[in-house]
């Protein structure tokens, strides 16, 4: 490497990832493109030269002087791996981050004040290095889970690098992100492995069923091409959300088994129309501004006083789709600015005032 080149390299701010499958390789090349020398490692050391090969990663190893670090590891080992990370690093400025899709267990586990927990809601079929893409996350939301001792600093780092990815960063309280992921992801990823299994065994039998699969079939099943090691640790970590949702999803299904076996066609109507409209109500990834307010919160620069805010915004069930912390000059005091749904604000205003804070909101159209 030339002196000009090897300079130009050290002034690029610094980044590290532990684990390097689809996930941490599109994390690095996001990196990568942000403008970051990126160092990765993985216990399979031949997935770390693979992801070096492909440009997931400047380097393989470790970077103690790393500014941020992201762990894409399985969730049981990553409290402990964010651990390692903190004692080992010569940067006492370090954020790091996870991109574990269980985050109750995660955020129990590490206390840091400068650790913001994370899960991006992105993924493919495609397992490893070879999937990753650096636009895997372009209009994927993130969520962000910060806790009462994570530092405000260091939850906007990570607000702002993940939106520059493309993302959009959603806020959630831990418990409450680990309650709907098992409806949106857990669930149906269980479901779509159990009726595929249904298929294949049905195949036996029938050897043109899965030749005649068609498009619903196909839709429906698509996520139980994923890579299966990661599903155990998530279904174990996340056991209560899914099994609550697996005994409403039972309880669905026999109702409509009843309706069928009755040949109730009215009911059948009514089900199937009932779950039309509800599909179709499916918010957009981004609303117009004439859905939106404003939030602004003027809040004590204190550990805690985020997750305060953004925990009651999430109680309510209110979407945060921006985020930002507005630092005065003077005194101690900044100012939490968010975007939330319009429909929501007043009462948003109701719930923060009864916490002792003083919101201003306004329409943002």
């Amino acid at each position: 490497m030339s002196e000009r080149a090897a300079a130009a390299s050290a002034a690029r701010p610094r980044a590290q990832i532990v684990g390097l499958g689809l996930i941490g390789s599109s994390v690095g090349m996001a990196l990568r493109a942000a403008g970051y020398h990126v160092t990765g490692r993985d216990l399979d050391g031949a997935r770390a030269a693979r992801a070096a090969e492909l440009g997931a990663v400047d380097a393989t190893g470790e970077d103690p002087a790393a500014v941020v670090a992201f762990v894409a590891t399985p969730v049981a080992t990553i409290p402990g791996i964010v651990a390692e990370l903190f004692s080992s690093s010569v940067n006492p400025a370090l954020v790091v981050t996870d991109v574990g899709s269980v985050k109750g267990t995660v955020v129990a586990g590490v206390s840091a004040g400068r650790f913001v927990g994370g899960h991006p809601m992105a993924g493919s079929e495609q397992e490893g290095p070879d999937g990753a893409d650096a636009t895997l996350f372009s209009g994927a939301t993130w969520v962000l889970t910060p806790s009462a001792a994570t530092e405000e600093e260091a939850f906007e780092v990570v607000r702002e690098l993940v939106s520059s990815f493309g993302a959009d960063a959603v806020v959630l309280e831990a418990a409450r992100h680990d309650a709907l992921v098992a409806v949106v992801s857990h669930v149906p990823h269980l479901t779509a492995a159990t009726l595929m299994a249904v298929a294949a065994d049905a195949s036996e039998e029938h050897a043109a069923l899965l030749r005649l699969a068609a498009g619903g079939f196909r839709d429906m099943t698509r996520i139980a091409g994923g890579d299966p090691a990661i599903w155990p640790d998530i279904f174990a970590d996340n056991r209560e959300a899914v099994l609550s949702v697996l005994d409403a999803l039972r309880e669905r299904l026999d109702v409509a088994r009843a309706l069928v076996a009755r040949g109730a066609r009215t009911e059948l109507i009514a089900l199937l129309e009932y779950a039309k409209a509800a599909r179709r109500n499916l918010p957009p990834r981004v609303l117009p501004p004439e859905h939106l307010s404003e939030c602004r919160v003027p809040i004590p620069d204190r550990p805690g006083a985020l997750a305060e805010v953004t925990g009651t915004l999430s109680d309510l069930g209110l979407n945060i789709w921006d985020i930002e912390i507005a630092h005065s000059a003077e005194g101690e005091r900044g100012v939490l600015v968010l975007t939330i749904d319009a429909s929501g604000a007043d009462k948003a205003r109701a719930a923060l005032v009864e916490r002792g804070f003083r919101p201003a909101l306004a329409a943002l159209a």
